[in-house]
């Protein structure tokens, strides 16, 4: 059974950082691209980062180049986020989500969500 459980989520101050995890189970993760979503209150789910199974990343949203990056550790089955420099506005839900082949920053391309992780970032 596939499964994704994201944690690492919380409370943060502007210009703080915090490192969401996606942990995978009933798969080999590293098989397949790993995307991470976002959702604030009152908008669509974004696509924000993706690592393909070959280890390529690709930004979807302009807003957190140079501050967020994407790894794997294949001996977890886990796939990170870190996020640095954060800002009110990446206060959101964060997803993350697997497909079968490349990364795409598309909700409907991705078969497998985990249930979210809350980032609050305020003063």
């Amino acid at each position: 059974q596939v499964q994704l459980v994201e944690s690492g989520g919380g409370l943060v101050q502007p210009g703080g950082s915090l490192r969401l995890s996606c942990a995978a189970s009933g798969f080999t993760s590293d098989y397949y691209a790993i995307g991470w979503f976002r959702q604030a209150p009152g908008k669509e789910r974004e696509g924000v980062l993706c690592i393909s199974s070959t280890d390529h990343y690709t930004y979807y949203a302009d807003s957190v180049k140079g501050r967020f990056t994407i790894s794997r550790d294949k001996g977890k089955n886990t796939v990170y986020l870190q996020m640095n420099s954060l800002k009110p506005e990446d206060t959101a839900v964060y997803y993350c989500a697997t497909r079968d082949y490349g990364c795409s920053g598309y909700v409907q391309n991705y078969g497998y969500w985990g249930q979210g992780t809350q980032v609050t970032v305020s003063s």
